[in-house]
């Protein structure tokens, strides 16, 4: 321990954890200890079961930056989220109790980044290569967009229609990063998401994979999440 908290990085759907490599890089050359673990997406009870899991691992208080559904992974901590000192959230969903990815996303066109998904035989939803390309990665170079495809991880329909607990945010300190150039979470959403939390927000022209194509800024959030819960013990205050 050398009295930094830990960083615990949550990859969202059509995803792994690989997808951190540049922010990890930049973590761990300033002296965190980073865990970036795989999440199953097969539901949210699940995907929230396995980030206890890597929480009950770490040896200090903990800051937790989510990406995209990560974002939805974290916010399911709920009110018993122990260790954790601040929540990050990178392009990410933060719903409210009782609110759905469903329900939000029927509130208008989907966006481009999510309009042609396809389900398996199992339930399991996956992004063509052409739009994921194209959109999802948009602002990353095709044949690194084409890898990270390669790589994605299908994402459970079931998930979708999951109301959400008591969430996270509200009981702990969360920044926000917009992701101003997003085709599979409107910006807007996400100013409304970070205002809703009374986050602390900072703004990169980044497509939807922000922690792929823009790795400083994104670590640089979290390095300042980091350096704030030093002196100050995470704050259990509910938010209203």
């Amino acid at each position: 321990m050398n009295g930094r908290p830990n960083i615990v990085l949550v990859h969202g759907a059509w995803a792994d954890g690989s997808c951190w490599s540049g922010v990890i890089e930049r973590l761990q050359n300033d002296g965190y200890r980073v865990t970036a673990p795989q999440f199953p997406e097969t539901s949210a009870a699940d995907d929230v079961a396995r980030l206890r899991q890597v929480l009950n691992l770490q040896d200090s208080p903990t800051i937790v930056a989510g990406h995209s559904y990560g974002g939805h992974i974290m916010t399911g901590l709920g009110t018993d989220a122990p260790n954790v000192a601040g929540l990050v959230y990178v392009a990410a969903y933060a719903l409210d109790q009782g609110e759905t990815l469903d329900g939000l996303l029927s509130q208008g066109p989907k966006p481009p980044g999510l309009a042609n998904l396809f389900t398996d035989q199992r339930g399991f939803v996956w992004q063509p290569q052409d739009e994921f390309v194209r959109h999802f990665a948009s602002g990353i170079d095709s044949a690194r967009g084409k890898v990270l495809h390669a790589a994605q991880q299908p994402f459970a329909s079931a998930i979708f229609s999951e109301a959400m607990g008591a969430p996270a945010w509200r009981s702990l300190p969360s920044w926000y990063l917009v992701a101003t150039q997003d085709e599979a979470l409107p910006p807007d959403a996400q100013r409304r998401f970070a205002t809703r939390m009374g986050a602390t927000v900072a703004e990169v022209p980044a497509g939807h994979l922000a922690i792929v194509s823009h790795p400083d800024e994104t670590a640089r959030l979290i390095r300042t999440a980091a350096e704030s819960r030093v002196a100050a013990p995470a704050s259990r205050q509910t938010r209203s």
